[in-house]
């Protein structure tokens, strides 16, 4: 390397990788104040002055069906971005997660010698586990985010870190709940129901009308409760207009973004299987997980997955610890029936925020320190 600072190509393609290559950017502009960084990310990477060149969420499509629909736009997308990185080669790229977009990218750019570096490993621990080969020919490094990942990629000669995850060392391990209800201007003594519907379209299209439904439920059991849904930026009018064919009275809240106050704040959580069912684990918070997603995606994706369990916080405790409502099981009545249990047994609430502790615990590391620095021995090779 020269003594120029490096120049860094990125792509993060929904609100969880944003999050992410946000707390990466912050590490790399520490140790390289004046490096340059653009490709596809959201505003949270935008505030290290990260420029992106299209907007994020047209890679925020989960599914595979759902995919087709938006499969020429994507590739249109990964051929420009291609093609702008070959001219106008970086130092290297960094996929972060996206792994169907990101791993085509870094096949390209590895072959002509670019760095490339993939932050977080994919789950392929999980489902889909032959895709170990390809992340061995398009990566120089993985950083991974759980500490049994490594040990996996060693047995194929693949260089892969352990850095913990960003999201365990952003998030206090004691929780700020009253500070949070006083933000959001909830009352100490009001029974709080945080409701994470997801980040992409699609999960808007299947999840959400259920967990609105889910609202009005629990709602005509309970009339006291309060519901706060974070809503991401572009799907606002979205959940307006799910918001308004329920009855006036329901006390729900919309907040832009703010999920982390919205899952310190709450007594349950009923959340769309993803990286949110992580966050809400680590502020200790007993959760209902759900996903719903198109016929034909669901039916692949059994073929593929391994685990008994789909959401982060099971897998990584390797137990039924949070209840799973999928599919055709996501019904208003079984996912408000969950939540309640939750609400009426506050000794399994305490036993499973004291497993979400230790967990907590565990993951906890200085990510961005020790991703730059695995990072900065990869340029220097």
């Amino acid at each position: 390397m020269t003594s120029a600072p490096p120049r860094f190509a990125m792509v993060a393609g929904e609100a969880s990788g944003d999050l992410l290559g946000g707390a990466l950017l912050a590490s790399l502009r520490a140790r390289w104040p004046h490096l340059a960084a653009g490709g596809i990310g959201g505003p949270r990477m935008i505030e290290h002055g990260f420029v992106s060149w299209w907007p994020y969420d047209k890679l925020s499509v989960r599914g595979y069906f759902e995919v087709l629909g938006h499969f020429r736009e994507i590739l249109g997308i990964r051929n420009q971005l291609v093609a702008r990185l070959l001219a106008d080669r970086p130092d290297a790229f960094v996929g972060v997660d996206a792994p169907d977009f990101n791993l085509g990218v870094e096949l390209k750019l590895k072959a002509v010698g670019v760095k490339t570096v993939h932050f977080i490993s994919p789950s392929i621990w999980a489902w889909r586990g032959g895709r170990i080969d390809k992340i061995g020919r398009a990566t120089d490094l993985v950083l991974c985010v759980f500490p049994f990942e490594p040990e996996i990629y060693a047995k194929k000669g693949i260089h892969a870190v352990y850095v913990g995850h960003p999201m365990a060392a952003a998030i206090p391990i004691d929780v700020p709940r009253a500070a949070a209800r006083a933000a959001l201007g909830l009352d100490d003594d009001e029974t709080v129901v945080a409701v994470l519907p997801g980040s992409r379209r699609s999960e808007i299209k299947y999840i959400a009308p259920r967990l609105l439904a889910t609202c009005a439920e629990m709602h005509r059991a309970r009339p006291g409760l309060r519901f706060v849904i974070p809503v991401v930026p572009g799907l606002r009018p979205a959940i307006e207009a799910l918001r308004a064919t329920l009855p006036a009275d329901v006390a729900i809240t919309l907040v832009d973004g703010r999920a982390h106050e919205a899952l310190a704040a709450c007594d349950v959580a009923i959340v769309a299987s993803g990286t949110a069912t992580l966050e809400t684990a680590l502020f200790k918070r007993p959760m209902v997980v759900v996903y719903v997603m198109h016929i034909l995606s669901w039916q692949i994706g059994k073929l593929v997955h391994y685990q008994p369990w789909i959401s982060l916080p099971n897998i990584l405790l390797r137990d039924h610890a949070v209840p799973e409502l999928l599919q055709h099981a996501a019904t208003p009545e079984k996912i408000a029936a969950a939540a309640f249990r939750w609400l009426d047994d506050p000794a399994a609430v305490r036993s499973l925020q004291q497993r979400f502790e230790a967990l907590h615990r565990e993951l906890r590391r200085d990510t961005g320190a020790l991703a730059t620095a695995a990072i900065e021995a990869v340029l220097q090779r």
